[in-house]
């Protein structure tokens, strides 16, 4: 690939400790303990859309609320103390109903399953497809358990769409070896398997490098420019998020 070098340079340049600042993937860097990072990661991905200035405050008051518990926080229905049942806005499209009804689908699976990762190994026992560790596999967990408990607009029903926000939570649980992945599913799903975070930046740097020639943020559009990017990070091609980050910056 004509860009392989550029990239490789501009990964190892943007995946620092500096990248935390002002990212939501610093959120779950301020909890302890596996549980509580799982649940600070998937709260913050969930709300990671629109202007950082605007939804950064919006996962730091969560982040207050639940004391750095976030886990207890949901397990014992302690959010219900903090976010009022009712339509007023929370964030952008999310009321303060909307994210009741996604820590209530939570505190159910944690009620049931201990945690996510428990959750997904199961679906992942009974599940038909023919590659385990997979974080397609992963994907397909969430969208079918949220939309199964009326989890409305806040994770996508199924994986036609790319999923970027669950791409994303991904990419924090399974990348070992980072200064910004926590890495803690690393046992879960093999990271060779994770698919790109897509969004209107990265299709645009992507079409700049012709890694994509389509603008649509699909699933097969997301496997698409991670099967080109495997090619320069072929057992972790999401190393390509930090590259395609610094070549925004860059250009």
């Amino acid at each position: 690939m004509q860009h392989k070098s550029l990239l490789n340079k501009l990964a190892d340049q943007y995946e620092t400790v500096d990248f935390l600042q002002g990212d939501p993937a610093w959120f779950m860097h301020q909890v302890v303990g596996k549980r509580n990072q799982e649940t600070m990661a998937f709260i913050a991905s969930c709300l990671s859309y629109g202007s950082r200035k605007a939804f950064l405050p919006r996962i730091q008051h969560l982040l207050d609320c639940s004391h750095a518990e976030p886990y207890e926080w949901i397990l014992k229905g302690k959010y219900r103390l903090d976010i009022p049942d009712d339509d007023r806005c929370y964030y952008r499209l999310y009321t303060n109903s909307m994210m009741i009804d996604l820590f209530q689908a939570l505190q159910k699976m944690y009620q049931e399953y201990g945690d996510m990762e428990n959750y997904i190994r199961k679906y992942d026992e009974t599940s038909d497809q023919t590659e385990s560790k997979s974080a397609f596999t992963a994907i397909e967990a969430l969208c079918h358990y949220f939309n199964q408990h009326d989890v409305k607009g806040i994770i996508p029903k199924n994986t036609l769409s790319c999923c970027k926000r669950v791409c994303m939570f991904l990419r924090w649980m399974v990348r070992t070896d980072s200064l910004v992945d926590l890495g803690i599913w690393g046992e879960l799903i093999d990271k060779r398997s994770l698919i790109m975070p897509l969004d209107t930046h990265v299709i645009q740097q992507a079409m700049r490098l012709k890694l994509l020639t389509s603008k649509s943020a699909t699933m097969a559009s997301a496997q698409k420019l991670t099967s080109r990017l495997r090619e320069v990070f072929p057992d972790d091609p999401l190393k390509a998020d930090f590259a395609l980050f610094g070549y925004g910056i860059n250009h």
